[in-house]
């Protein structure tokens, strides 16, 4: 191809990596640059009584001990959900109040309390660790099945129970018909287990207040500076957007991670009004764990029908999603739209109800991570898949061939609608590939040596690059 769509572009960026000449966040410095340490919660779940800093700003290098409540004083507001998802009983979903410093009550080890800015970052830390805070630890609860249970640990006073939302997608009485008239029905429980995100480049912000101008410039370790800019402005009142500037320089690594705001963002852009300095923080390794957003963490139960000839008749699923200790940028869409959306898979399956409860838990806040909901998708359909076709002694290939999607276009019963597709020919590459018709002898050969040899399949279909709905997406909240 020309200069059109699919042209092979050349690399601009290769150089200044492979010479060592790249610039990161943390590789940003100004002649006034002072530097911040968090003082973080080191329980789950506990009151916030009383905050003592006077040992903290008398120590060598510090500049100021800033709290929560002189933050909430300035206007700063809340860190928002990016998506309003209504439960099956019409009701919206229980957002509870996330400051970027915790005022009366900390829901998770990490939770931030207070900020120290120093003329060091090792002067920072010693300060932060130098501030005194008491608490009055309350039971806390780390599972989402069991914050959704009678007589868990109350998270946020909006959120009955703990629970978020519950929301369902397809339609369950044809769903349960289906799987009434089933031939065989394969069940599985299973929990999509939550992960912590680590980069090779740790979470960084640098803010830069200008007084004569009363400008904000903010560079950040950020896959998403254009959002960051307009929600900084517009939900937590930092600046005027025209008064604000969001640099993301080189960025190692983020994989969904790095996608939305975190408190530490909008603190440091606050810190430097606060103190005229410019204000620098970079994680160490420790609070990556504790901070950066995780992912996934979904329990579910899943029945799928099938009739004599192996053909889905319905698919029902029930998942328990935990959000951690509050709901952040894109956390509500990741186990409803982006999830639930892609339990169809390549299958023609008529019928499919799926219902989501989110839970609050005393754990990190979950966010987006590698595809955000799809890959959870396809884990549970496949698993699915697999178990049946051993259940029913059927090859597993065979299987998923006979209930691939054939005629196009396709509307599956859960939103998407596809427009093309060869499944059963990008099957038979695959199989090619891998050599399948040999596989016996190489399982026997293997045996005779005391060796295992094993064959997978995991059919996959992913959700990007969708055009504009027929209908508009779900609103956002504030």
């Amino acid at each position: 191809m020309g200069n059109g769509i699919g042209a092979s572009l050349k690399r601009k960026e290769d150089k200044r990596f492979i010479t060592g000449s790249s610039r990161y966040t943390d590789d940003i410095r100004f002649d006034n640059q002072a530097y911040a340490a968090f003082v973080r919660s080191p329980h789950g779940h506990a009151e916030v009584r009383g905050i003592d800093a006077r040992g903290a700003k008398g120590m060598a290098g510090v500049i100021a001990v800033l709290t929560g409540a002189e933050l909430a004083g300035d206007g700063i507001g809340n860190l928002i959900c990016g998506w309003a998802i209504t439960s099956k009983d019409g009701s919206p979903m229980n957002m509870g109040a996330w400051s970027a410093l915790a005022t009366s009550k900390v829901r998770y080890v990490g939770d931030a309390v207070a900020v120290v800015i120093a003329e060091s970052a090792a002067a920072a830390r010693a300060a932060a660790e130098a501030v005194e805070v008491d608490y009055k630890e309350l039971p806390a609860v780390v599972h989402a099945d069991k914050a959704l249970a009678a007589g868990a640990p109350q998270i946020h006073d909006n959120a009955p129970m703990n629970l978020i939302y519950d929301w369902e997608i397809g339609d369950k009485a044809a769903t349960d018909a289906g799987l009434a008239a089933a031939a065989h029905v394969t069940r599985v429980s299973l929990r999509n287990n939550r992960l912590s995100p680590n980069a090779m480049e740790p979470r960084s912000a640098v803010a830069r207040y200008e007084p004569a101008e009363d400008h904000y410039t903010l560079y950040t370790t950020s896959q998403n500076p254009h959002v960051a800019r307009l929600v900084l402005s517009a939900f937590y009142q930092v600046a005027p957007e025209h008064k604000l500037r969001v640099v993301a320089p080189d960025v190692g690594g983020g994989f969904g991670s790095k996608i939305y705001i975190y408190p530490e963002e909008i603190v440091c852009l606050w810190a430097s009004m606060k103190t005229k300095r410019s204000v620098k923080w970079t994680a160490t390794r420790t609070e990556a764990f504790m901070t950066d957003a995780h992912g996934r963490d979904h329990i579910t139960t899943a029945s799928m029908g099938f009739d004599a000839q192996g053909r889905i008749t319905g698919f029902k699923v029930d998942t328990i999603a935990n959000f951690g200790a509050y709901m952040s940028l894109f956390s509500s869409a990741v186990p409803t739209y982006l999830y639930a959306t892609l339990l169809s898979g390549q299958y023609d399956i008529a019928n499919i109800h799926a219902e989501v409860r989110a839970a609050y838990t005393n754990t990190v806040p979950v966010d987006a991570y590698r595809g955000a909901g799809r890959p959870e998708a396809c884990y549970l359909v496949e698993r699915v898949m697999e178990k049946a076709a051993r259940e029913m002694g059927m090859d597993p290939a065979e299987l998923r061939r006979r209930n691939f999607i054939r005629a196009f276009p396709h509307q599956t019963p859960v939103i998407m609608a596809y427009d093309i597709g060869d499944f059963g020919a990008t099957l038979d590459k695959a199989q090619e590939a891998a050599e399948v018709a040999g596989f016996a002898a190489r399982k026997a050969e293997s045996a005779a040596r005391g060796k295992l040899r094993g064959l997978g399949y995991s059919c996959y279909i992913e959700a990007c690059g969708i055009p504009p709905p027929a209908s508009p997406p779900p609103p956002r909240c504030g």
